[in-house]
């Protein structure tokens, strides 16, 4: 079977790190790139032999980058630390691993199927569903890319998808969801700030109100009832903190 190697990048995940890791316990290898973690994160990737790398935060981009380069198998899987494969998904994977390993498989890099589980659901209907991120791929094939604080995976060649879920357990609650909103919005005003840019009237008053629109309306995130309403209404909130906080850096100079 052709090897694979599993990576995440992660700090203070200890809630959510070990039902990822009982995930992929099948992966020939498992790298850990942690950026200070003071709970029990360490710990618990120690009990599932995972190769442990620490590396000061530099954004998701760069510690991605440097997770694959520490990979030393010919397929990769990147995860989140709140991610977990579906035995659907496992099965499916390694199949292909096999196939491949018979050289029938052409594929560089392939989609997963990510469903969100949030408010005591799983999003099925729309909003959140569906999407597909690029999480599997040849390392030799792939490269990250992105502005933070959003990340993708490039690959150099032809892409498939899978039908497995890739299942992700988002947000613990409204409280989680509000303080990651924070911290990204923050994260992201800055990463336009140092590219020169400043907030303007679309940015401000308009992008928010696209925003809620596409996820309600285009994406359908009505069909999930009062959760999808909240949610689009986080989606705008998101759009509205991060240019709003672009406007004040750029008060500042």
């Amino acid at each position: 079977m052709t090897g694979i190697s599993a990576f995440i990048v992660c700090k203070n995940e200890a809630a959510s790190i070990e039902r990822c890791l009982e995930s992929i316990s099948w992966c020939d290898e498992i790298v850990i790139v942690d950026s200070g973690s003071t709970d029990a994160t360490l710990e618990i990737c120690a009990r599932h032999n995972c190769r442990i790398s620490h590396r000061e935060w530099t954004g998701y981009v760069h510690q991605k980058s440097h997770a694959l380069s520490l990979c030393t198998r010919p397929w990769i899987l990147n995860l989140d630390a709140d991610e977990e494969v579906s035995p659907e998904l496992r099965d499916e994977i390694r199949a292909m691993l096999e196939s491949d390993a018979a050289g029938r498989v052409r594929e560089d890099g392939f989609e997963l199927l990510r469903v969100v589980f949030y408010l005591g659901r799983w999003w099925r209907k729309g909003g959140w569903h569906p999407e597909r991120r690029l999480r599997l791929a040849r390392r030799e094939r792939v490269t990250w890319h992105g502005e933070e604080p959003h990340e993708h995976a490039r690959v150099q060649g032809s892409v498939s998808c899978m039908r497995g879920e890739l299942r992700h357990y988002t947000y613990r609650d409204i409280a989680d969801h509000v303080a990651r909103l924070n911290a990204h919005s923050s994260s992201a005003a800055r990463a336009l700030h140092a590219k020169g840019l400043r907030a303007g009237f679309v940015d401000l008053f308009l992008k928010p109100k696209a925003r809620f629109f596409k996820f309600f309306v285009l994406r359908r995130g009505y069909r999930e009832g009062l959760p999808g309403l909240l949610v689009a209404c986080m989606e705008a909130f998101y759009v509205y903190l991060k240019y709003f906080k672009l406007w004040e850096l750029g008060r500042k100079g």
